[in-house]
């Protein structure tokens, strides 16, 4: 694994963490004082694990396991998915930060670092996407086992198949 997908799966596990306390943190106030958590409290939360732990974790296993890109691909850049991982990770942070203090504070500030956070997020995956796009295709060696098969004029499973029985 290279230090770029090793670094998106890190970073979720450091979010799964903070997601986690916080998670913790409501329950405890809820159980044992009778205070339900205040809506931007749960939207903080909601948004540190699902963009934080398991988007950032979808997205380094993908950069991991996805075919290589090809060398004439135009489109794929290291330097664009290092740009998608700050801007992601910026974005969740302002987000999960304005929502944990807009919690006790209405400062009209707060909002637009809400905004911010968000946007910054959605410039981040349609980026990633926009990158990757060409990356999800047939690998060679599949396209290898399929011309075999092709060229037999059989299906190699059927052929199994009918040795077992």
């Amino acid at each position: 694994m290279t230090e770029l997908p090793r670094r998106f799966i890190k970073t979720a596990f450091v979010f799964l963490i903070l997601g986690l306390l916080l998670g913790g943190w409501m329950l405890l106030r809820r159980e044992l004082y009778g205070e339900w958590p205040h809506p931007y409290l749960i939207s903080a939360h909601t948004h540190i694990m699902f963009v934080g732990f398991v988007m950032f974790m979808i997205l380094g296993v993908a950069l991991w396991l996805f075919p290589k890109p090809s060398r004439d691909d135009p489109r794929y850049r290291e330097t664009a998915i290092r740009r998608v991982y700050w801007l992601l990770l910026s974005g969740t942070l302002l987000r999960f930060a304005g929502e944990l203090v807009r919690s006790t504070n209405d400062m009209t500030l707060l909002s637009w670092v809400v905004l911010c956070g968000g946007l910054l997020q959605l410039i981040a995956i349609v980026l990633y996407i926009w990158t990757m796009w060409t990356r999800i295709r047939t690998t060679t060696g599949y396209k290898r086992q399929r011309v075999a098969r092709e060229t037999v004029g059989h299906d190699t499973d059927e052929m199994f198949n009918n040795r077992r029985g």
